[in-house]
């Protein structure tokens, strides 16, 4: 078997040669704030500084312009360090590149979100949970209500969960049920649709984020709850109505999840490091060499290898596949890969757990974080349900 050694171009290395940098820095920080119960701002400094803000914005607008595979490769390393960080920034690198799979031309409100992060270090994120619904992945309709006003902006009430990286987040795309109050007196177009997504700037009156995080997995993420009371939204803020959903693209949209897929890998990759340099210290006084040279550390290592080996060959396979030519991969493949990799990476750090023993669940190992986090890849959809569901059928009546 030949595999890509990944990174392969010079741009690749620099990428996860930056990502490895901010991940070798938050993870000297993850423990405090994982204690306190805080949220590390001082990483998103950091990742201003350093330009990683800017990885999806394209390279007219002064960004990276990476394509997936890029993102993919320095968002698995920079896990590594601290997966909630790298969750947050999943969230933005997609968001704004979902945007612009969408965009056919010139557009003037992607252009303004694409100045702010290169100019302002503005972060991104969608606001779609809500307490009565919950993932809006399972159909449920929002509580979350814009009201069209008679001169085409927008009233905004209702209440957000899970909206992750809330307390550093400067816009947010906020999924909400449509209602026209304008009346027919107007010169505005019909609405298309009852439901709509909404630019909402963090600096609006009405817009406050509460803090209600409070959980065993990715802990640093900010998830907090995102409350709107009348916040008025300008016209050219309807996101649906300026940059519209491209039917044609959408298999492209769903590809972007793979940056989230990967800060799981990511995580089961820094599981499996910190158990390895655990194994080859470890010398009790039983032994003459280190545990490393025992037969069932060795099994549960060799167990590991195997599990990410795969996991490498999907994660970064599909995503170079997509880099070159994105037609030829469907949602269900990357559905499917973050089935498999999200599950391979719970195993790969449970072994690790397995292979350090009481050792691991120290609050001063990073171990009992890793073994956290990794598990809150199963509540990221696509659930694990519904690609079954999306698999078997699909196989089942072509």
């Amino acid at each position: 078997m030949v595999f890509p050694a990944y990174p392969l171009t010079d741009r690749q290395k620099q990428l996860v040669t930056m990502a490895g940098e901010l991940a070798d820095t938050f993870a000297q920080r993850a423990a405090e704030h994982e204690w306190e119960g805080s949220f590390p701002y001082e990483n998103y400094k950091d990742l201003q500084q350093s330009g990683y803000l800017t990885l999806p914005v394209p390279r007219d607008f002064g960004g990276w312009g990476v394509d997936l595979l890029e993102a993919v490769l320095a968002q698995q390393r920079l896990a590594q360090g601290d997966g909630a960080t790298a969750l947050v920034m999943s969230m933005h690198l997609a968001n704004i590149a979902r945007l612009d799979v969408n965009i056919t031309g010139p557009n003037e409100l992607f252009a303004q979100i694409c100045q702010a992060t290169v100019q302002e270090g503005a972060i991104i994120n969608t606001a779609a949970s809500e307490p009565a619904t919950g993932s809006p992945s399972r159909g449920g309709r929002f509580a979350t209500v814009a009201r069209r006003q008679h001169d085409g902006s927008w009233m905004v009430n209702g209440r957000k969960t899970y909206t992750t990286g809330s307390p550093v987040l400067t816009h947010f795309l906020v999924n909400c049920m449509l209602v026209d109050e304008a009346g027919t007196d107007t010169n505005l177009p019909p609405l298309k649709s009852e439901r709509g997504t909404m630019l909402v700037l963090h600096t609006m009156p009405g817009v406050r984020v509460e803090f209600t995080w409070n959980t065993v997995a990715m802990r640093g993420s900010g998830s907090n709850d995102l409350i709107l009371e009348d916040v008025h939204v300008p016209a050219n803020y309807y996101v649906d109505a300026h940059i519209p959903t491209n039917p044609a693209v959408q298999n492209q949209v769903a590809a972007w999840q793979m940056v989230t897929t990967a800060v799981y890998h990511g995580i089961a990759e820094g599981a499996r490091n910190e158990a390895i340099r655990f194994a080859r210290q470890r010398r009790p006084n039983s032994l003459e060499k280190s545990i490393a040279s025992v037969p069932h550390i060795q099994e549960k290592a060799a167990k590991m290898e195997l599990l990410l080996m795969e996991s490498r060959a999907l994660l970064y396979g599909l995503s170079a596949q997509f880099s070159s030519n994105p037609a030829s991969v469907s949602a269900s493949d990357c559905a499917a890969v973050k089935y498999l990799v999200t599950n391979h990476a719970v195993e790969t750090v449970d072994l690790a757990m397995r292979l350090v023993g009481a050792a691991a669940l120290s609050l001063q190992s990073p171990m009992q974080r890793y073994y956290r986090d990794v598990r809150a890849g199963l509540s990221n959809p696509p659930m694990d349900d519904v690609t079954i569901a999306m698999l078997g059928k699909q196989a089942l009546e072509g």
